[in-house]
């Protein structure tokens, strides 16, 4: 099924607009956020209606499977490969219409040219050695395709007349990556924490106006009051009229009361406060008892070891925004090879040097939180563990020596 436009662009003749170009409509949809954790961004579609063949189609740039070996795992690396996929719209409907999010179609005001130039772009890219590509959620994802397709085969720029005036100040500062994704991930609190546990120092960098393009209603409300400079210096509206072609359904408020509810009491913060709780307990009790509970030295490295262990993969992963994570510095990766001898010292009442090191790699973090922000509850936890590292550090460094020996 290759080709799906080359009527189209067979049919032109010493690259003249035929009739049959003033007869297509190409349109930017825009698709709501849905509760799946890989789709609750939205995503961009273009569809494409042909209305004197009757042929309506929709082009895709976000399709991937599941069932490819190793998915979740070639995910984290930022080894997955999306590709281009194009169905009918009957089809599109039918799927999204079942979901409730709800889809928003805008007519681009183009020349005949440049719907040709667009169709001959897309078989171009629907060519088996073209299909498909690496995808990058924040730089190369299907709405930066998307844009990109149409935005690149004007015979005109699109200037982006927002109306946000901070939008035309080249000096403005825009919302970071981090920023602008928690505008869709507040109700997904783990979703959250877990994409604020991966996500590093690069990702708190203030964005450029092009680049919050990569949220499909960032760059649906930047095309609405975009406008195309042609090249003797007129200008037209990017989009010709815009309207809801699937309408949103009504969201339940009561369900999403009870949702919000069971969130709050089992949220990160709750979760990791606890813990840290917990740390605080067994810290007083073991200045009272003036004997350290080793089980919870064994018990808090393996956890924060084997987190730590997945920080230091994302070093190598081709994700640019998680390759630079000071909280690592926290869930740190040598805990897993420093734990049988920091238990075997905990165990006869020694302070472990290991303890002192990670101790002033927790106090780097919590200087570093002016550079990057961390997932929730990690800072309560970070706190928790120097508190009790330094006052067991007081009361217990080199005591051990002074003291009978016990028996395991």
């Amino acid at each position: 099924m290759l080709c799906f436009f080359s009527s189209i662009t067979a049919s032109s003749q010493d690259n003249k607009p035929t009739q049959q170009a003033d007869s297509i409509e190409i349109s930017l949809l825009t698709c709501g956020p849905r509760q799946q954790v890989y789709s609750m961004y939205g995503h961009t579609a273009i569809r494409f209606l042909d209305k004197q063949s009757g042929r309506d189609l929709v082009v895709n740039y976000g399709v991937f499977s599941f069932d490819k070996p190793y998915f979740v795992l070639r995910f984290v690396f930022g080894l997955t490969d999306y590709e281009i996929g194009i169905n009918t719209f009957e089809l599109f409907s039918w799927e999204y219409g079942s979901t409730g999010c709800g889809v928003r179609q805008q007519v681009l005001n183009l020349t005949a040219q440049e719907k040709m130039a667009i169709a001959q772009a897309i078989d171009r890219n629907y060519e088996p050695q073209n299909r498909v590509y690496r995808y990058n959620f924040f730089y190369d994802n299907c709405t930066t395709r998307a844009r990109d397709i149409i935005v690149n085969n004007l015979s005109g720029k699109v200037v982006y007349e927002t109306s946000t005036p901070q939008h035309n100040n080249t000096s403005a500062q825009y919302p970071s990556f981090r920023e602008l994704i928690y505008l869709y991930n507040e109700e997904h609190r783990w979703a959250r924490f877990g994409n604020d546990l991966l996500l590093g120092v690069k990702a708190d960098r203030k964005t450029t106006f092009e680049q919050q393009q990569f949220l499909p209603e960032r760059l649906s409300d930047d095309f609405e009051h975009a406008v195309i400079v042609n090249t003797d210096g007129t200008k037209r509206k990017l989009v010709s009229r815009s309207f809801w072609v699937l309408e949103p359904a009504a969201k339940d408020i009561n369900a999403e009361q009870a949702s919000l509810s069971a969130l709050d009491i089992l949220s990160p913060t709750v979760c990791l406060g606890a813990f840290a709780l917990l740390t605080l307990v067994v810290a007083a009790i073991e200045r009272r008892r003036k004997r350290l509970v080793w089980a919870f030295d064994a018990v808090a490295m393996l956890l924060t070891g084997a987190c730590g262990l997945i920080l230091f993969a994302m070093i190598f992963s081709q994700h640019p925004t998680v390759s630079l994570n000071l909280q690592i510095l926290l869930l740190n990766p040598l805990n897993l090879f420093m734990l049988y001898s920091v238990t075997k010292a905990a165990r006869r009442n020694h302070i472990h040097w290991w303890i002192k090191t990670w101790s002033a790699m927790i106090i780097l973090l919590l200087l570093g939180c002016f550079m990057q922000s961390y997932a929730e509850g990690v800072t309560i936890v970070a706190l928790s563990l120097l508190l009790r590292n330094i006052l067991n550090i007081y009361t217990f460094n080199n005591k051990g020596d002074r003291q009978p020996k016990h028996k395991a």
